[in-house]
């Protein structure tokens, strides 16, 4: 499991409501490995409807080894004879894409689409996401079922994305726009400047004892240094620990020197 998660607000009964409305429709898909990893991208993001439309034969113990948590979704899938079957109850079809040409000039990217998504979902509406085989896609006769396309942008040397990517891109972008999601915030507030200045003035000191820099060279050096940590905004806790590794530093010289000339130090 990723370690990058971002901390997530209660979501609210309607917005469940809402992603109970969004459906995930993959039309013949070749791996049921990738059908695996699309549930637990729709777990992710909170969707749990499931669509498998066509009579291609889905190898589900690769699928169930893959959704990990989320054979939930899996188990819970309905298979449909074809696309046009799948998104008959639907009033807003999606349908994904990676080629261009004439009828999909109208192709927008899942960031661009999702206010609309997530709007018909919170207002009733059942939509669905549509993609195609790993092989080929989406062909005309199943676009001409989608009332939008979506586009995710890539390089041009290689536009093809794998089916669960595809999904989670899409639905990542939706759920964002919920605005479920919480940004991570600084437990610690922003150090003050008199905060920051005994911090440099600890450093300047302790730089010199080590020899790191020399009398004449010190306001020099110090700008250096200002500059790195300048980088970013400093809180209370960094400054802290910048504080403790000045006096650290400190200390082991003074160790070092008392090791070194220990009739001096005796004579003192």
């Amino acid at each position: 499991n990723s370690a990058t998660t971002m901390e997530t607000r209660s979501v609210s009964p309607e917005l469940l409501a809402a992603l109970a409305r969004i459906r995930v429709v993959l039309v013949n898909p070749l791996y049921g490995g990738n059908v695996g990893s699309t549930c637990r991208a729709m777990a992710n993001m909170g969707v749990s409807d499931l669509a498998i439309a066509g009579s291609r034969t889905l190898d589900l113990k690769e699928a169930q080894m893959m959704a990990c948590h989320a054979q939930s979704i899996l188990e819970g899938r309905t298979e449909y004879a074809s696309p046009a079957d799948a998104v008959a109850d639907c009033g807003m079809v999606i349908g994904t894409t990676a080629r261009g040409g004439l009828y999909r000039q109208h192709a927008r990217t899942a960031r661009e689409w999702a206010p609309e998504i997530l709007s018909q979902a919170l207002a009733g509406g059942r939509v669905a996401l549509v993609f195609g085989p790993e092989d080929n896609g989406l062909a005309n006769e199943d676009l001409a079922l989608c009332t939008h396309i979506i586009q995710i942008p890539t390089t041009g040397e290689f536009s093809s994305l794998n089916l669960s990517q595809a999904v989670l891109i899409c639905l990542y972008e939706v759920f964002v726009q919920s605005e479920a999601h919480v940004p991570p915030m600084e437990k610690s507030e922003l150090a003050s400047s008199e905060f920051r200045e005994r911090m440099f003035s600890m450093w300047r000191e302790s730089l010199l004892k080590i020899g790191f820099m020399n009398d004449d060279k010190a306001d020099h050096m110090m700008l250096g240094l200002r500059r790195v940590m300048s980088r970013g905004a400093l809180t209370n806790d960094d400054v802290k620990i910048m504080m403790g590794i000045a006096r650290q530093t400190e200390w082991a010289t003074e160790q070092a020197h008392s090791k070194a000339n220990p009739v001096e130090e005796a004579n003192v």
